[in-house]
């Protein structure tokens, strides 16, 4: 077994800040960081995804809604459903994005 922290985990296959902290066939655990004024285009994916605040507020955009998070928030999303997120705030939005692979 392996631990894994920011300094030693895989960088995610997309352009923002984020690493896959654990992964395997049945669930994945992202760290992901939005800059001020970043954002994660609206997307599906065909698996559950239960995201968890952990600093700031932003903007979670889910199917033609938008939902304030704040940190200590959790919510669960479903597969198939368009999400994104987008970070108004003046600090990074940090938020742990636990995949639940079907």
């Amino acid at each position: 077994m392996e631990v894994k922290n920011l300094f030693n985990a895989q960088k995610v296959p997309f352009d923002l800040e984020g690493w896959s902290l654990i992964k395997s066939d049945k669930a994945e655990l992202v760290y992901l960081k939005l800059k001020p004024g970043e954002y994660l285009e609206k997307h599906k994916n065909p698996f559950d995804v239960i995201f968890y605040i952990l600093k700031v507020e932003g903007k979670l955009l889910l199917e033609n809604e938008v939902k304030i998070l704040q940190a200590n928030d959790s919510i669960f999303i479903g597969s198939n459903l368009d999400r994104g997120w987008k970070n108004d705030s003046n600090e990074e939005l940090n938020l742990l994005v636990f995949k639940i692979m079907n």
